[in-house]
């Protein structure tokens, strides 16, 4: 299986915020104590752990693991493994890393292959989850010294594939492992059916798609309506050697959507950030963009009941909200969207006689053709940092319908590696990004929106949110007992984020849209979170 990736990479430690790491490392060569499944989103299956124990208060958790897992030289998975994998995150990892492992008071062998996790009072109910998800690292390899630098030495892990070839930034080969440990486990079933997979890098998305027509790239997740309407007229698609198909899921979309920093002393006011909103024609972008194919997005948990647009807050919300209505507007609390609706002219003149209102209120006047502020006499302008020409194109058309204010926006696109860094320091004024979102949210949480990830670099807080109300439904995410306070909790802090306009929603896909040479098959039957590639095979050659 080849396939194609934006960008580049200098590392192949996926654990540490230094460098930049490619995609599969985490998911072909190493495994956790528990794996999900793409059907059940509340429910993890025992891997390296063969059976687990945990109390009805969830205060620690035992995990008892298979005596026949290996690495893939060949070492036994061990207690002493898991307890070294477990010190190594939280002292060196990522910081949502630190911030899930810290909340364990004692990690302790209990047993020949057993492991016990005590976590401290006042936990969260995931944490066993999280720990069950852990990546798990061979002490006798991964030392601390070797942990904390980027390299590109093939790592041992004891998932069903190990690194063959590494070409620095450019690509990257899995082999599957012959001898892998767990391939007869009904978790991974009809899972990884590939003898090889290699990532190709490429600079751009032109060069990439161009790759696939000449069938360089087997397969391809699409996500530009534009090139999926009307850019798959090549001759292979034409005869059948190419596949266009449409997939079903019902995993929410997340958010995708341009990000304030409201670090930054332009984006600081509420009444700018709800101005900028307001000025962004949805409609016309979406129908001259991406020809109408995709739906505007409402909620951070849009496509799933947990999304509380369209419903008003229930008692149980209100309640969790009570003592934080003041972060909370009226409209969003009544589940209507605050988002304007233009009819797709790009001529919204009601939504710019308000966004004027919030500007001169916010202290800024228009002089000439420029808004300026009427104290310091500084222009409204900022910079747009973007990784892509896709993300370029949306924004040169918001571009001008700001300078309709007289706003300047200064686009610059960096090198992918330049673009990471700036990303984890938190030095730009606006990004384009998407929070991806599960069914059960919970701990990840805390490392998009808490205030405690607002100051930590490497965090996914990319909005800066310091919330009080924020951090109070994430921890009652993390305290629920039944779906009923889960699809509250979750609706009450989509309620907070979406009063605060720290994005400006823009659109998701309706389904999964991949292209395909013919030589690739998919299971008749889609999970409910959407097909996966490692459930994929090939069937015959390539045409």
């Amino acid at each position: 299986l080849r396939m194609g990736v934006l960008g580049t990479f200098d590392s192949l430690n996926p654990f540490i915020i230094k460098g930049v790491t490619p995609s599969g490392i985490r998911e072909y060569v190493y495994e956790s104590l528990m794996a999900r499944s793409q059907d059940e989103p509340f429910t993890l299956y025992g891997l390296i752990a063969e059976r687990i124990e945990v109390p009805d208060d969830r205060s620690w958790i035992t995990f008892h693991l298979r005596p026949e897992a290996r690495f893939s030289d060949g070492h036994p998975i061990t207690p002493e493994d898991v307890l070294h994998s477990h010190q190594l995150l939280k002292e060196h990892g990522w910081p949502y890393h630190r911030s899930h492992y810290s909340k364990v008071a004692r990690a302790e062998q209990i047993g020949p292959h057993s492991v016990r996790f005590t976590f401290k009072e006042g936990g969260d109910r995931e944490i066993p989850l999280i720990l069950g998800l852990m990546p798990i690292l061979p002490k006798h390899y991964m030392r601390p010294e070797r942990f904390q630098r980027t390299s590109l030495e093939p790592p041992i892990g004891s998932g069903p594939y190990v690194i063959e070839r590494v070409d620095a930034g450019r690509s990257l080969v899995f082999r599957r492992n012959p001898d892998y440990w767990g391939k007869d486990l009904p978790i991974n079933r009809g899972r990884y059916n590939f003898d090889e997979i290699r990532f190709d890098f490429y600079r751009d998305s032109a060069s990439l798609f161009e790759a696939f027509k000449a069938g360089v790239i087997d397969v391809r997740p699409e996500d530009d309506p534009g090139r999926w309407a009307e850019g798959y007229s090549f001759q292979a698609v034409a005869d059948g050697r190419v596949l266009k198909r449409e997939f079903e899921t019902r995993a929410p979309a997340g958010m995708s959507g341009l990000v304030f920093n409201t670090r930054r002393p332009v984006f600081a006011d509420q009444r700018v950030r709800r101005a900028l909103i307001l000025m962004f024609d949805a409609e016309w972008i979406n129908r001259s963009l991406f020809h109408g194919l995709y739906q505007r997005t409402t909620s951070y948990f849009d496509r799933s009941d947990l999304a509380s647009t369209g419903h008003p807050a229930s008692e149980l919300e209100l309640k969790m909200l009570a003592p934080y209505m003041d972060e909370v507007h009226p409209d969003v609390l009544a589940g209507r969207s605050r988002l304007p609706v233009g009819d797709g002219s790009g001529n919204n003149r009601a939504a710019l006689r308000e966004a004027y209102e919030l500007l001169k209120a916010a202290g800024y006047e228009l002089r000439g053709n420029r808004l300026v502020h009427a104290e310091t006499g500084a222009p409204l302008t900022f910079e747009f940092l973007a990784s892509s020409r896709n993300q370029e194109r949306i924004m040169l058309s918001y571009a001008n319908m700001l300078e309709r204010l007289g706003i300047t926006v200064n686009i610059r696109q960096v090198d992918s590696a330049q673009y990471w860094s700036r990303l984890k320091s938190f030095d730009f004024d606006m990004i384009q990004w998407t929070w991806g979102s599960s069914l059960s949210p919970g701990n990840e949480q805390i490392n998009r929106w808490s205030s405690r990830a607002a100051d930590t670099e490497g965090s996914l807080n990319y909005a800066g949110v310091k919330s009080p109300a924020a951090d109070a439904m994430i921890n009652a995410l993390l305290t629920v007992h039944t779906y009923e306070e889960l699809t509250a909790a979750a609706r009450a802090f989509d309620r907070v984020l979406l009063s605060g306009d720290y994005v400006i929603p823009l659109f998701h896909i309706p389904k999964q849209w991949i292209a395909h040479w013919s030589h690739l098959q998919a299971p008749e039957r889609t999970p409910l979170l959407g097909t996966s590639f490692d459930l994929w095979w090939q069937a015959g050659d390539k045409p």
